[in-house]
């Protein structure tokens, strides 16, 4: 099953559980605090990259648009509110596919 990487934001609250419930079985957090943690780019396992534009700045975002381009990995943005964040996620046929996938096991 999916993985998801979201960044931006200290802490994610009950989002992992939510991401969970339309089917994205790991969630990988990366704060975006450190500038350094971009630098380890984004992990082969991830199959979408979820950036939290409210908690999260210019340069990183950039950086890590050009990362998931160069990876074919699509990207996403939400603020942090989960509406936001399904909306942006469901948005997306692969997503809904997903959804419809764990929906029908």
């Amino acid at each position: 099953m999916p993985s998801i990487l979201v960044v931006g934001a200290d802490h994610l609250g009950n989002m992992p559980d939510h991401l969970a419930d339309i089917g994205f079985d790991e969630v990988v957090h990366m704060s975006g605090r450190k500038c350094q943690m971009v630098r380890k780019g984004i992990p082969e396992k991830v199959a979408a990259v979820l950036v939290l534009t409210d908690y999260v700045n210019h340069n990183l975002t950039k950086v890590i648009k050009q990362q998931a381009k160069e990876q074919e990995v699509p990207i996403y943005y939400a603020k942090r509110s989960w509406c936001s964040v399904k909306k942006a996620l469901c948005d997306c046929a692969d997503t809904c596919e997903w959804l419809n996938n764990k929906s029908s096991h």
